[in-house]
């Protein structure tokens, strides 16, 4: 799980955008960008936009990215710890290139707006977890559940979203556990999909493992690195999908916490590449 000494060991190394993501960005941004879908005659154009709207605890902001024409299925897109930037708008805009409505939204709304760290070099060198310790404070899964919720009905009123498709929501690292703590506040959200995420298994109630829901599909892909740490998560998740009788898939990739962002020290393109396919293969199936 990505914690600070991680991030102090990068700042120490004065790993630069250059370093991050497995030595080149640019491969990294270029797996992340086609649109074409079909022949060369057959490409989608993006739109994407910022937008607003209420939620019960003030107003959330978020990037809005969708096919030009036509009404898709609506994704919710969780950020990791470093929050929206480049290298989840590249992820964002591939995902409606493949045909979804995305919804790529700031967690830390209430208490700043839009893009506060320009890639995750910059938040692993510039105290980034310091500065967002009290934010993510409040993050928790009544928080995210409301969240969930107005941005649902938000995206309900959209025209670029199929309002009869379920909504899907993905989240990467802390934004892992926030796509089951959605699912559960939202029965219009019919994928969760946790990507390297981080505090799936945890005490208490409202642990993301004890808050499956039997009509929600999940993806759970764990960093081998994360695996490693507690190895008895994945059992738990198991097991708990098992007991409420839902379908997910749960598994440890050969990759490190971190490996399907481009702009992470741990990105691994090959890792990367398997992931997304599952989730198209989830969203298909669940959406």
């Amino acid at each position: 799980m990505c914690d600070e000494q991680q991030l102090a060991r990068w700042a120490k190394q004065k790993l630069s955008r250059r370093t991050f993501g497995a030595g080149s960005l640019a491969g990294a941004a270029a797996a992340c960008a086609p649109m074409e879908m079909g022949s060369s005659t057959d490409v989608r154009t993006i739109a994407g936009r910022q937008v607003s709207f209420s939620t019960s605890s003030g107003t959330m902001d978020g990037e809005f990215f969708h096919p030009e024409t036509g009404d898709h299925p609506a994704v919710i897109f969780w950020p990791d710890i470093a929050g929206i930037r480049d290298a989840k708008r590249q992820m964002a805009r591939r995902l409606a290139g493949g045909g979804y409505a995305v919804l790529l939204v700031n967690p830390y709304y209430r208490d700043v707006s839009g893009e506060q760290f320009s890639d995750f070099a910059t938040f692993a060198a510039n105290e980034g977890f310091q500065k967002v310790r009290p934010w993510r404070g409040k993050l928790d899964a009544a928080a995210i559940g409301s969240d969930a919720e107005a941005a649902a009905g938000w995206l309900s009123n959209q025209s670029a979203v199929d309002t009869d498709a379920r909504i899907g929501t993905q989240g990467y690292c802390m934004g892992g556990p926030f796509t089951i703590w959605s699912a559960a506040a939202d029965d219009r959200i019919g994928a969760a999909c946790s990507f390297h995420g981080g505090g799936l298994v945890r005490d208490g109630e409202a642990s993301p493992h004890r808050m499956l829901q039997d009509d929600v599909r999940y993806l759970i892909a764990i960093a081998q690195d994360d695996d490693a740490e507690g190895p008895e998560a994945k059992t738990a998740l198991r097991n708990a999908a098992s007991a409420v009788g839902t379908s997910a898939e749960i598994e440890v990739y050969a990759g490190d916490h971190g490996w399907c962002v481009p702009d992470s020290p741990a990105y691994d393109r090959e890792a990367a590449e398997r992931a997304w396919s599952r989730l198209l293969a989830t969203y298909s199936a669940a959406l």
